[in-house]
């Protein structure tokens, strides 16, 4: 039978650019081929029944690479803790093709782990299978929680032993591959900018729009619009990152989508209490991506993106799209945490309110950031909008000592703002509780638990159990 997914339609929207921008590569081959992750919920966005696509068609497509398609190795550079690396690219995967969903989108498969490059300079072109499992549930939580992200399809251990100096080795080997919007980064801007290619810039910005920002093709002049677009979806992106306490771990422009979606995560991690200083990459001594310095890193990289871009926009007409970014940046932070609060809109004066008070809150008790929402959806009740003394009882386990005060005073607030509304609209408020605050495994302890379980025992149980548990979060409670 023909592999469903050789029946694809795919589309050289980036090969058909010129071999300026990648370099054809071959897959490794591997001794072993073990399913351990696919994703079914991705598969009716290409058109493809479930049902009918088996684990041997992953493996041989995702695994041993039977497809057709030709293998690119994209070229970029990037900026790196602040610092311009022009040695980077592809170096352990490669975009493996393009298709047009059913939602009319152009949709990327991007590898991981898939063998060497030519930009993978001394390193073995391969992927962790515990990396993999990490960036598999990344997506899957990020997307459960409503935010933009690529997601993987597969992952496949492939039989290897590896040395790695970030966990202990030999490390299993695995290969993976992502789905997303597009893999183009901001580094394959600066790498044209590097070789002095305005030409190339332009080619390459018109890809973007014409695949990406179509609607933006229509306008007269819509290159200054797409940056402009550009600095709207990235702040979003980091005010939802913040509000769902994620950070990301690595944030060089080489790990900037194009598109304003998030991927390739560094060593990320959720915070367990509210810590603006919290780090998520050991090897980020200075704190440079730490949790509070996100917003601040994005914008950063967007401006170093007005360097190449400045071939094709003029630099005052980027700067002003720029200016909008705190702007963005803070609606959405303040909506994404107002809904985990359980309103979709407060005014500005109870919105400051009751975010500065949750947030001092979080500060001083060091309260666990998503056990206190967790605790919200689970415990709101009608009987909240009779008596503050409720919601202290119901969340008081919470805190201790000292800190009781603290909760009190939030409790009479909370209190206060539900007798603003109507009694009848404490069902709209406990909706809200439950849609934005799905149950999650998230913590960098719950992640080690899953892992230890495949390390130790080779049982994949708590793992499928912890994305039984994303895709339906309620389902057993």
């Amino acid at each position: 039978m023909i592999n469903p997914f050789q029946t694809l339609s795919y589309e050289s929207a980036l090969e058909s650019l010129g071999h300026e921008f990648f370099d054809v590569v071959r897959p490794a081959t591997f001794p072993q081929h073990i399913l351990h992750f696919r994703n079914d919920d991705l598969l009716p966005v290409l058109g493809l029944n479930p049902e009918q696509v088996s684990d041997r068609h992953f493996t041989e497509f995702f695994g041993q690479f039977q497809g057709t398609q030709s293998c690119l190795a994209l070229r970029y550079h990037g900026h790196q803790f602040g610092q311009y690396n022009p040695y980077l690219g592809d170096g352990r995967g490669f975009l493996y093709g393009q298709i047009r969903g059913v939602d009319g989108h152009l949709y990327d498969f991007g590898t991981k782990g898939s063998g060497t490059t030519p930009h993978s300079q001394t390193r073995d072109g391969r992927l962790s299978l515990k990396g993999g499992v990490r960036e598999v549930l990344a997506g899957e939580i990020l997307h459960q929680l409503g935010v933009p992200t690529s997601r993987c399809l597969s992952l496949i251990e492939t039989g290897e032993d590896l040395q790695r100096d970030d966990e202990p080795s030999p490390a299993r080997s695995a290969v993976m591959v992502r789905q997303s919007h597009s893999h183009i980064r901001f580094g394959s801007f600066e790498r044209l900018d590097y070789y002095d290619r305005p030409d190339l810039v332009k080619t390459l910005l018109d890809h973007v729009i014409t695949c990406y920002y179509p609607e933006l093709g229509r306008e007269a002049n819509p290159y200054p619009l797409f940056y402009a677009e550009l600095v709207k979806r990235v702040a979003q992106l980091v005010g939802q990152w913040m509000a769902i306490g994620f950070c990301h771990g690595v944030l060089n422009t080489d790990n900037m989508s194009i598109v304003g979606e998030g991927f390739d995560f560094g060593p990320f991690a959720f915070i367990e209490t509210y810590n603006p200083y919290f780090t998520a990459a050991s090897f980020d001594r200075l704190g440079q991506y730490s949790y509070r310095n996100q917003p601040s890193a994005c914008r950063w990289n967007l401006e170093m993106l007005q360097r190449p871009l400045a071939a094709v926009i003029p630099l005052p007409e980027m700067v002003m799209g720029l200016e909008a970014f705190p702007e963005y940046y803070t609606q959405t932070y303040n909506q994404t945490l107002l809904q985990k609060l359980g309103f979709l809109t407060l005014s500005p004066d109870l919105t400051q309110d009751l975010l500065g008070t949750t947030l001092e809150l979080f500060l001083i008790s060091k309260i666990h950031y998503h056990q206190f929402f967790d605790t919200l959806r689970l415990q709101f009740s009608q009987r909240w909008y009779k008596d503050s003394t409720y919601i202290a009882q119901d969340l008081g386990h919470l805190v201790t000592g000292d800190h009781k005060s603290l909760l009190r005073n939030w409790c009479e607030l909370y209190h206060w703002i539900l007798g603003r509304y109507a009694v009848d609209t404490m069902d709209q408020v406990q909706a809200n509780l439950e849609k934005y605050n799905p149950r999650i495994a998230v913590t960098n302890a719950e992640f080690e638990a899953i892992w230890e379980a495949i390390a130790q025992e080779n049982n994949w149980q708590p793992f499928r159990d912890c994305l039984q548990q994303l895709w339906h979060p309620h389902h057993q409670e």
